[in-house]
């Protein structure tokens, strides 16, 4: 029964959510934290940050590891992935085959323009989801913080750049 719970909870994410992984982040944490309590906000926020530090989109890697932390088992793993891409497959055959039909149709031009705040709604969302004191250990954690804000947002830093340049300072001040 979980697997087809895990399915369907990350089949409803995947086909409402637009904008990509942060995105998304919102609507995951809602439902793995607070609905189904398969994972605690500690243990989402250590997902984000694996998912964030590991090879591939953070849309995949999130529900593949909750997949895994809630059954223990790969299946669950499959199951949460499998339920996240299936409806981007989906829509995008579908959108393929109507939206080169209709490109130039005011209506798509306008339901676009209405897509890109929520979008932008929904990743500032993502992101003050994770600003809890959990993901904060001590003034440190504020300056790093602060620092690779402002080295991404400022000085337009790679993030590749900013994620070990922040675990290397981790080493340093936390050991």
């Amino acid at each position: 029964m979980i697997f087809f719970e895990l399915f369907w909870t990350f089949f409803k994410i995947g086909l409402f959510s637009f904008g990509g992984g942060y995105a998304m982040l919102a609507l995951i944490q809602n439902e793995v934290v607070r609905i189904h309590q398969w994972v605690t906000n500690s243990q989402f926020a250590d997902i984000v940050a694996v998912s964030q530090v590991t090879p591939g989109p953070i849309a995949i890697n999130a529900p593949t590891y909750i997949g895994y932390q809630s059954t223990g088992t790969i299946t669950g793993s499959f199951w949460a992935t499998f339920g996240v891409t299936l409806p981007s497959v989906l829509v995008t055959t579908i959108l393929f085959v109507f939206l080169n039909r209709f490109k130039d149709s005011p209506y798509i031009k306008n339901a676009f323009k209405a897509l890109k705040p929520t979008v932008i709604g929904l990743i500032l969302s993502a992101a003050l989801v994770l600003m809890t004191p959990d993901n904060f250990s001590g003034w440190q954690s504020f300056v790093f913080f602060a620092a690779a804000f402002a080295a991404c947002y400022k000085f337009n830093v790679s993030p590749i750049t900013l994620v070990i340049v922040s675990g290397a300072a981790g080493i340093l001040v936390y050991g």
